[in-house]
């Protein structure tokens, strides 16, 4: 299954978890210090908020699979449709162990395409080289 992927960078994560919260009807799936997330399946969305960045709103956008195969057919779609995206390789980010690849439309979005194969104790890999500016969460 195919399910989309949000991330907004919110200012104040707890009235953010009120809103959200009341919005889906439910309280998030994980919750972190300085992160939540509603895993959805009535729509079938992942959507997730932190206080990562400095500035507030759309962080990035993707889609997420249930399997390393799923993610090479849709990232081998997309080369053939000529999107430039990097090569998936293995993340630590927003408390998850996964696999991503990234890619950014014509605006400069970033979106990535992922699965995710485990937890994490850490919002991001430690020994990773520090962010681009303006870069997504755990973007490219």
């Amino acid at each position: 299954m195919k399910r989309l992927h949000l991330h907004l960078a919110v200012a104040d994560l707890a009235a953010s978890t009120r809103f959200y919260g009341a919005l889906f009807g439910r309280a998030p799936t994980r919750s972190e210090p300085g992160y939540a997330k509603w895993q959805l399946d009535e729509p079938a969305v992942n959507f997730a908020i932190s206080t990562a960045r400095a500035a507030t709103g759309l962080d990035h956008l993707g889609i997420q699979v249930d399997t390393r195969d799923e993610l090479e057919a849709m990232t081998t779609a997309w080369r053939a449709d000529s999107l430039q995206l990097k090569e998936p390789t293995r993340s630590t980010c927003c408390y998850a162990e996964s696999v991503k690849s990234w890619l950014k439309d014509p605006q400069g979005v970033a979106w990535e395409a992922c699965v995710t194969e485990g937890s994490s104790s850490a919002f991001l890999d430690p020994s990773a080289e520090p962010r681009t500016p303006g870069a997504a969460c755990c973007g490219p």
